[in-house]
């Protein structure tokens, strides 16, 4: 059987045993995958709040490059996924349609960390969402979601983004639930370090 989207639960209990409950948001630009790996990597069924493209939205989102793609989110995506018998993940998928970006600033709040899902074809499209979540001081990783083959190594993606070589940039497919899920936990243990590091400072 396929291991991609079709194959997720439609429905998971959430464990008596968790205890820590933490928020996270993915962002990026319209079109790079972002409900796709929220729906990919969530044991539960995801709400979306994804609506039909019409020939209304043209000239008002930019949609180039993001060929064949006919919905998009207008509000925001959300799934749970449980790290271990403690840890549960709240994931929100951010709408990527500039129209839509004031509801960025009300997506992060309580948010302790987020992924940034970039198109390497489409690079500039994540810049802003690195800029509001550096605005924010929120703590983020940048994941490579590869529609086809790379065609430039890592270093060249961060060196496209500007990036600091304290953000971690990972390659993933947001289309398989175990390769979305290891994007989640290099967030987790990016939060950790960050964490571990504040309390070795003080």
């Amino acid at each position: 059987m396929d291991s991609k989207i079709s194959d997720q639960p439609v429905r998971t209990p959430l464990r008596s045993t968790a205890t820590d409950g933490l928020k996270i948001v993915v962002v990026g630009g319209f079109g790079v995958g972002k409900t796709t790996m929220v729906r990919s990597v969530s044991e539960i069924r995801p709400l979306s709040t994804e609506e039909t493209m019409t020939q209304a939205g043209l000239g008002i989102d930019a949609n180039a490059g993001a060929y064949g793609k006919t919905t998009t989110t207008v509000a925001f995506d959300f799934g749970r996924i449980s790290l271990n018998e403690q840890m549960v993940l709240y994931l929100f998928g951010a709408p990527g349609q500039e129209r839509f970006w004031f509801l960025w600033d009300r997506l992060f709040a309580g948010t302790l960390g987020a992924v940034v899902l970039v198109d390497a074809r489409r690079l500039a499209d994540s810049w802003y969402a690195i800029d509001r979540l550096e605005h924010h001081g929120t703590p983020f990783i940048v994941a490579r979601n590869n529609f086809e083959p790379p065609r430039h190594d890592l270093g060249a993606v961060r060196e496209a983004l500007t990036l600091s070589e304290h953000v971690p940039l990972i390659d993933c497919d947001a289309r398989d639930r175990e390769s979305a899920k290891q994007v989640l936990i290099a967030l987790v243990n990016h939060l950790y370090a960050l964490s571990s590091a504040r309390k070795t400072a003080s």
